[in-house]
C-alpha cells in the first residue's frame, strides 16, 4: 500500500504547493484591512507572536500526521483512534463547504479579467440611461465601480428574499474556473506539483511589478505612513490579539485537511519540520509585501480623491465669488474660506451646503475589506492610473492565480480520503472522482451566480468554517498530545526525520495552543451569542448605497445547519463507532 501511494516529484513541489494553498485572497484582502483597523505597524506585534505560538506549531502538526499516517485526514485521524474518524469527516465536510462558495470569486475574477480588455475600462464611466440624456440614476448616486460591481457583475438583488433567477454570464464564468480546476487536478500529484510552480510563483511576480508601479503612484507615500505609523494603544486592545490570531489560523489553511492531504504524499524522511517553518514564514511576509502594495494604492486612491474634492470646492468658490482664476488654492482655500464667510455671510451661508468637507485621514480612514477591496476599492484606484487595462489584467491575473493556488488544496482535502477509500477507488478511478466532485461543486455554486447569489456567498464566508475550523484543529491537538501519546508521536517523528523533538513544539502542542484555541472558540460563541438577531448587507439600488437588514428565518436556519453538519460530525461518528463496537461485543460475547 505504502509503495503504491504516489507522491511528489521532489521536495520543493511539496513546498510550492502548501505555499500556493496557504498565501491565498487573505493575505491581499484582509490582512491590510486589519493593519488599518488595528494600528497600522503595532498590528504586527500580536501578529508575530501568534505566529510563534499558534501558526508554526499547528502547521507542524498537520504536516507530521499527514507524513506519518500517510493518508487523507479521515484515514489519518482513525489510525490514531477509530473515534476520531469523525475529525476527518468534519475537515472534508468544511473543505466542500468552502470549494462550493470559493470559486465563485475565481468566476467573479475571470469576468473582471475579460472585461480588462476593453477601453475604456467599463467600470471607469457611468452607463447612459435608456433616454441618452444623462447617466443611470443608480450609478450616479453610487459610483462607476459600485455599479459595475453591483448592477453589471452581480445584477444584486434587494433582498435575500429575492432570489431572482440565474445569471448567465457569472454562471459561464463559474463553469470555467471549475474546469480550470480539473484540469489541474485531474492526475493528482502528478498534475497538481506541475501547476504549482505557476500558481505559487506568478503572483510574487505580479506583487513585485505593482510594488514598483505603486511606490511611483502620486499619493502612494501618505497610504505607507499612514500604514507604517504604529498605535501603540491599540495593543490594549482584545479585539487585535483575536484577530492576529484567527487571521494567522485561516490564513494558512488549519484545520480543512488539506495540509494533512498535501503531506501523505511526502517521503516519510522528509524534513517537515523545516516545510512548516519556511511556509509560515513565507505566508506572513507575504501579506506584509501584499499590505505595502495595497497601501501605496490605497495612498493614491485617498490623495487622488482628496485633490479631486478640493478642486470642486475650489472651482465653486471661484465661479460664486467671481475670483480671478489660480488665485484660490490648495494652500489658502482655509484662509479664503474664512475671509469669505466675514465679508459676505449671506452669499456664503447660501452656498455652504454645497461645500464638501474634504480630508485626506477620512479618506484613509475608509476600511474596506474582502470584495469590497478586490472589485470596489482596487478597480477605482486602477482606472486612474495610466495604460489602466494593463495594470486591471495582472491585477485580475494575480487574483485567479492565488484563488486557484488556494482551490487545488481544498479539493485535495476532499479528493485524497475519497481516493484512499478501497470501497469508492475499486469502482471509479482519479479522474471520474475529480470529475465528479468538481461537477457537484459546480451544480450547487450555481446557486451564488442567481441575484441573490451575493448574500448567500456571505453567509458561507462567514459561518461554513468559523467554529468548526476551531473545534477540528482542537480535537486535533488533544488527541496527538493526549490520546495518541506526546511520547509515542516524538519517537515516531525521530524514527522518520531523524531528528528529535524540541522543547518548544511540545509546549506549543500541549499546552499553549490548545488554550489559544479554546480562548478563540469561546469568543466566537459568545459573539454569536450575544450579537442578537444576524444581520447582512442588503444593495439600495435607490439610494446607490449598503443597507442593514435582518436575516429571515429560513437564512438563519441554513447558518444553523452549516455550523452543525459540520462540528456534529465529531461527536456522531464518535457516537456511531462507540454503539457499532459494543454491538459488536454483544454479538461475539458467549451464550450463558
Amino acid at each position: 500500500m505504502e509503495k503504491a501511494r504516489p507522491q511528489w516529484g521532489n521536495p520543493l513541489q511539496f513546498l510550492l504547493a502548501c505555499v500556493s494553498y496557504a498565501v491565498g485572497l487573505g493575505n491581499v484582502w484582509r490582512f491590510p484591512y486589519l493593519c488599518q483597523m488595528y494600528g497600522g505597524g503595532s498590528f504586527l506585534v500580536p501578529y508575530i507572536i501568534m505566529l510563534i505560538v499558534e501558526g508554526m506549531p499547528l502547521l507542524y502538526l498537520e504536516l507530521a500526521v499527514g507524513q506519518r499516517m500517510r493518508q487523507g485526514s479521515i484515514g489519518a485521524w482513525r489510525t490514531i483512534s477509530p473515534y476520531l474518524s469523525g475529525v476527518g469527516v468534519a475537515s472534508v465536510v468544511v473543505s466542500f463547504f468552502l470549494s462550493m462558495y470559493y470559486n465563485v470569486i475565481n468566476a467573479w475574477g475571470f469576468w473582471y479579467l475579460f472585461h480588462s480588455f476593453q477601453d475604456p475600462l467599463p467600470w471607469s464611466v457611468c452607463p447612459l440611461n435608456g433616454n441618452r440624456t444623462g447617466y443611470e440614476e443608480e450609478c450616479e448616486k453610487a459610483s462607476s465601480t459600485q455599479y459595475f460591481w453591483y448592477r453589471k457583475t452581480l445584477n444584486i438583488s434587494p433582498s435575500i428574499q429575492e432570489n431572482g433567477g440565474l445569471q448567465w454570464e457569472p454562471a459561464l464564468c463559474l463553469i470555467l474556473a471549475w474546469l480550470m480546476v480539473y484540469l489541474c487536478i485531474l492526475r493528482g500529484t502528478e498534475s497538481t506539483g506541475k501547476v504549482v510552480y505557476f500558481t505559487a510563483l506568478m503572483p510574487y511576480c505580479v506583487l513585485i511589478i505593482y510594488l514598483v508601479r505603486g511606490l511611483t503612484l502620486h499619493g502612494a507615500s501618505n497610504g505607507l505612513m499612514y500604514m507604517f505609523t504604529p498605535k501603540m494603544e491599540q495593543l490594549a486592545n482584545p479585539k487585535a490579539w483575536i484577530n492576529a490570531a484567527t487571521q494567522i489560523f485561516f490564513s494558512l489553511g488549519l484545520g480543512f485537511g488539506s495540509l494533512i492531504a498535501f503531506a501523505s504524499y511526502n517521503e516519510p524522511s522528509n524534513n517537515c519540520q523545516k516545510h512548516a517553518i519556511i511556509v509560515s514564514i513565507i505566508n506572513s511576509s507575504t501579506s506584509i509585501f501584499a499590505s505595502i502594495v495595497t497601501f501605496s494604492i490605497y495612498g493614491f486612491k485617498a490623495t487622488f480623491n482628496y485633490e479631486n474634492c478640493l478642486n470642486k470646492v475650489i472651482l465653486l468658490l471661484t465661479n460664486s465669488f467671481d475670483l480671478e482664476d489660480g488665485f484660490l488654492t490648495a494652500s489658502n482655500l482655509e484662509e479664503v474660506k474664512d475671509y469669505l464667510a466675514s465679508t459676505y455671510p449671506n452669499k456664503y451661508s447660501e452656498v455652504f451646503p454645497n461645500i464638501r468637507n474634504c480630508s485626506l485621514e477620512s479618506e484613509l480612514n475608509t476600511a474596506v475589506q474582502g470584495t469590497g477591496l478586490a472589485f470596489i476599492v482596487y478597480t477605482e484606484a486602477i482606472k486612474n492610473m495610466e495604460v489602466s487595462q494593463l495594470w486591471s489584467v495582472l491585477y485580475f491575473f494575480m487574483l485567479l492565480m492565488l484563488g486557484m493556488g488556494s482551490m487545488l488544496g481544498n479539493t485535495a482535502a476532499i479528493l485524497t480520503p475519497l481516493t484512499d477509500s478501497k470501497l469508492i477507488s475499486s469502482y471509479l478511478p482519479k479522474e471520474a472522482i475529480s470529475g465528479l466532485v468538481c461537477l457537484v461543486n459546480c451544480a450547487i455554486g450555481m446557486l451564488f451566480t442567481m441575484e441573490a447569489g451575493n448574500y448567500w456567498f456571505d453567509i458561507f464566508n462567514d459561518y461554513a468554517a468559523t467554529l468548526s475550523l476551531l473545534l477540528i484543529v482542537l480535537v486535533e491537538t488533544i488527541a496527538v498530545c493526549y490520546v495518541y501519546g506526546l511520547k509515542r508521536f516524538e519517537s515516531d517523528l525521530q524514527a522518520m526525520t531523524g531528528h528529535t523533538l524540541n522543547w518548544y513544539w511540545k509546549a506549543m502542542w500541549a499546552f499553549v495552543s490548545p488554550l489559544l484555541i479554546i480562548s478563540l472558540f469561546v469568543f466566537y460563541l459568545s459573539d454569536y451569542i450575544f450579537m442578537g438577531t444576524l444581520q447582512y448587507q442588503a444593495w439600495d439600488a435607490t439610494q446607490g448605497q449598503l443597507v442593514t437588514k435582518d436575516y429571515p428565518p429560513y437564512a438563519l436556519a441554513v447558518i444553523g445547519l452549516l455550523v452543525a453538519s459540520s462540528t456534529m460530525c465529531i461527536p456522531v461518528v464518535a457516537l456511531g463507532t462507540f454503539i457499532r463496537n459494543r454491538l459488536k461485543r454483544g454479538g461475539s460475547a458467549p451464550v450463558a
